[in-house]
Formats: structure tokens, C-alpha cells, sequence
């Protein structure tokens, strides 16, 4: 673990998916660019499949976004 904080090396996709699995966290918590989103990705994947629909249905409704994405 200590050569992958140090970088001097690159975990492969299956080395990655053990870590998460191990640390108990989504495979996309590595690849967030900051705390908020990592905490975003850890919770959202706590979440059940109606929490999420109806977070998302939420999120459209604050941001003003249409079905579809579109404005």
C-alpha cells in the first residue's frame, strides 16, 4: 500500500477493486478529485437503488434540470 501513496506505483483495475472492496468503499472513491465528491461517492453507495432515484429526481428539482439532463 505504501509504494501506491507514494507513487511509485499504479494499482491495476482488479488491484483496485480489492482495495475498495477491502476498505469498504465504491470502486469510483478512488478517482475523485476532492473530500466532497469522495464522501458523495461513499454515500451515494450506501444508498438503495429508491434513495438514489429519489436523490436524483432532488437534484433536478434544485438545479432546475429537465428529465433527460437538458434545461
Amino acid at each position: 500500500m505504501n509504494h501506491y501513496e507514494k507513487g511509485r506505483h499504479v494499482p491495476d483495475i482488479d488491484t483496485l477493486r480489492r482495495m475498495a472492496l477491502e476498505l469498504n468503499v465504491p470502486l469510483n472513491y478512488f478517482f475523485c478529485d476532492d473530500q466532497t465528491t469522495a464522501e458523495l461517492a461513499l454515500l451515494i453507495s450506501r444508498m438503495t437503488e429508491e434513495e438514489r432515484s429519489n436523490l436524483i429526481e432532488a437534484l433536478k428539482t434544485s438545479s432546475g434540470v429537465k428529465h433527460g439532463g437538458n434545461n
